[in-house]
C-alpha cells in the first residue's frame, strides 16, 4: 500500500508541475481512534486526533523524488503536529529553488493548531527557520461561513507577532516595510503564489 501511494503521489506531483498547479498534504493525522465512536456515528465525527509520526521524514523523501526528476510543483505542506514545525521549516528550506518566490510552503497552522497559540507558534517557526515574509497566509474552509472570520482573527494575530518582534527589537520598526509584509501575507503572497 505504501509503494502504491508514493508511485501515486509521485505520478500526480508530476502532473501537478506540468499544469503549474500547487500540491497540498495534510500529514500527522490519526482518523478514527475511537471504534466505539467510529462504529456508532462513522467517520469524520469529532474523534481524530494528532499523531506523532515519521510523515516529515516522508515528506522530504517525495519532494527530493520530484525534484530529482525536475518535477517538484508549488507544494504547501500542513501539520497537525506542532512538534513539525521546525523539522518541516528546515526540510523545506532544503528545496527552495529559483522562480518562485518561496515555492515550497509550510501551510498555515492547520485543525486543532488554528488558535492563538498554534498561530503563534508557527509564526515563530516561519520567523525563525523560514521566511516570514514569504508566507501565503491563511487558509480558508470555503464550506463553512464562519470560517471566513478566521481570517480576520489571524490578521490580528499576525500583526500583534511582529509587533512583539518590533518592541523586543527583532524587527525594525519601519511603518512601510511592516505594512508591507502584512499585507503581502494576508494577501498579495497568495495572489501571486496562485496566479490568481
Amino acid at each position: 500500500a505504501e509503494k502504491y501511494q508514493t508511485y501515486l503521489l509521485v505520478l500526480l506531483g508530476e502532473e501537478y508541475s506540468k499544469r503549474n498547479l500547487t500540491m497540498q498534504l495534510h500529514l500527522s493525522c490519526l482518523r478514527n481512534p475511537n471504534t466505539l465512536m467510529f462504529n456508532k456515528l462513522g467517520p469524520d465525527t469529532g474523534f481524530d486526533t494528532i499523531n506523532s509520526s515519521t510523515a516529515p521524514i516522508k515528506f522530504a523523501k517525495l519532494l527530493d523524488a520530484l525534484n530529482v526528476k525536475n518535477a517538484l510543483p508549488k507544494t504547501i505542506v500542513y501539520s497537525l503536529d506542532p512538534s513539525d514545525n521546525r523539522l518541516l521549516e528546515t526540510i523545506i528550506n532544503a528545496f527552495q529553488g529559483e522562480g518562485i518566490k518561496g515555492k515550497i510552503q509550510h501551510g498555515s497552522a492547520w485543525w486543532f493548531n488554528d488558535a492563538k497559540f498554534g498561530m503563534l507558534d508557527h509564526f515563530e517557526a516561519l520567523a525563525e527557520d523560514g521566511v516570514l515574509g514569504n508566507f501565503i497566509g491563511m487558509l480558508t474552509d470555503s464550506r463553512s461561513f464562519v470560517s471566513y472570520t478566521r481570517h480576520e482573527y489571524f490578521r490580528r494575530i499576525l500583526c500583534k507577532f511582529i509587533s512583539n518582534q518590533v518592541q523586543t527589537g527583532e524587527y525594525p520598526c519601519d511603518e512601510k516595510m511592516l505594512k508591507t509584509v502584512v499585507q503581502n501575507v494576508s494577501y498579495y503572497n497568495a495572489k501571486r503564489y496562485f496566479g490568481i
